[in-house]
């Protein structure tokens, strides 16, 4: 009983070693794995320490390396002259056609089949490639607005000057009631147009505030290629002269091909060109800022300039010059139109009473045979009418000293 304890105990014995040494192995083990992790990270922070030098002279030795290119080396094309756009340095030519098309829906079912059989007819007829290019763009109505402005500012001058001239007229009590109808028609015409004009600049203005409203334009593209010349050497401008005598050969049968589906089509000019393809780079900004802001700002210009003062000066003392001889015209006429009207005026009572005093001398000639008596209360009566017409004159001189004075003062604006 005493040996199988003991047998039992050394079992227990060994046992209790052989773990004690498995688990003194197992923390070596992790102990090792530990120091290898960590010592990854030290180095790698230190690595990482030190990149950030050798990505800048990387950088630096990279961009020293580049090339330096011109933002037209991205473009696709090299220029555009001759109502062309020149490629691929002169090997290819662009003109372009735009095209104004109809609203098919409107068409009667007949109007339609012809239509169809035109465009067929049109694509029967091609013998050379073309691109048809749609180009949707907001509406910009600025431009619209402008011309807008400045034909009611006219408008708004004009009405003005007419107010100031039915004042006049009507201050001065010389014009009959038929012509004082007569211009106030034509002013009241005028203010409506003025009304009229400035209610559809409102209008468009609100309008313009709507970024959605779009407005499609399409054009048909016809390239051509200095390769398809023939293989004679021609110098760059006699290849150009012939690119745009095909061109222009191309793009006339093709509107008159269209014309026969209703499609009336016009040849594109280097500023449109050019702003076609502005409208196609910005398709952004040419909403904003159109082509003509751009080209008015200089944007080719290495820097910018401002008229002379003395240019601005110069230009502010014409408009003053002008301004003061209307004014001055204006009074001149008005003087001359006043001594016009008491001109008139003396002239009628000066003949009434040339009238009266021929008159009385017919009578003293043929008293004779008119008898003594009858041509005495003649007389008499002649004489009582002369020396009324005479106080009628002197009326009329006082009525037209105060119309004078009355049209030297400054009317008042209604």
């Amino acid at each position: 009983m005493n040996n199988q304890v003991e047998q039992f105990s050394n079992i227990l014995t060994i046992v209790l070693i052989f773990l004690v040494i498995i688990l003194f192995a197992l923390t070596i083990v992790y102990i090792s794995i530990k120091a290898k992790e960590s010592k990854p990270l030290k180095t790698g922070s230190k690595n990482n320490k030190d990149k950030p030098k050798d990505d800048s002279n990387n950088k630096t030795s990279t961009l020293q390396n580049l090339n330096k290119q011109s933002i037209l080396d991205f473009m696709e094309f090299d220029k555009i002259e001759d109502n062309m756009i020149i490629q691929k340095g002169g090997k290819r030519y662009v003109m372009v056609v735009e095209c104004q098309g109809i609203n098919y829906d409107l068409m009667s079912e007949m109007e339609k089949t012809g239509v169809e059989e035109g465009f067929i007819q049109f694509l029967n007829t091609l013998r050379h490639p073309i691109q048809i290019y749609v180009q949707t763009r907001a509406v910009n109505l600025a431009e619209s607005i402008q011309r807008y402005k400045t034909s009611v500012e006219q408008v708004e001058m004009e009405l003005n000057k007419k107010q100031i001239e039915y004042n006049q007229m009507k201050q001065s009590n010389a014009y009959t009631q038929e012509q004082m109808d007569k211009e106030f028609f034509e002013l009241t015409k005028k203010r409506n147009l003025y009304e009229y004009g400035k209610d559809i600049i409102k209008n468009t203005e609100m309008m313009s505030l709507n970024k959605n409203v779009l407005t499609k334009k399409y054009y048909v593209v016809i390239p051509y290629y200095s390769e398809d010349a023939s293989k004679e050497e021609y110098t760059k401008d006699e290849i150009q002269n012939m690119a745009f005598s095909e061109l222009y050969t191309k793009a006339q049968s093709i509107i008159r091909t269209l014309f026969a589906c209703s499609v009336s089509g016009r040849i594109l000019n280097s500023y449109e060109l050019v702003e076609l393809l502005y409208n196609s780079y910005n398709r952004e900004q040419a909403e904003v800022f159109g082509l003509n802001k751009a080209i008015q700002a200089g944007y080719e210009e290495l820097y910018s300039t401002a008229p002379d003062v003395f240019i601005k000066r110069e230009r502010i003392l014409d408009k003053q010059i002008q301004e003061e001889a209307m004014k001055l015209a204006k009074t001149e006429v008005d003087k001359a139109r006043s001594k016009t009207e008491e001109k008139y005026i003396r002239k009628k009572l000066d003949m009434d009473s040339l009238i009266g005093s021929m008159a009385k001398k017919i009578l003293n000639q043929n008293k004779a045979y008119i008898g003594d008596e009858i041509t005495e209360e003649a007389i008499k009566s002649l004489d009582s009418k002369i020396k009324s017409l005479d106080e009628k004159g002197e009326n009329a001189n006082v009525g037209q000293e105060k119309t004078r004075t009355r049209r030297g003062r400054k009317p008042k604006a209604v």
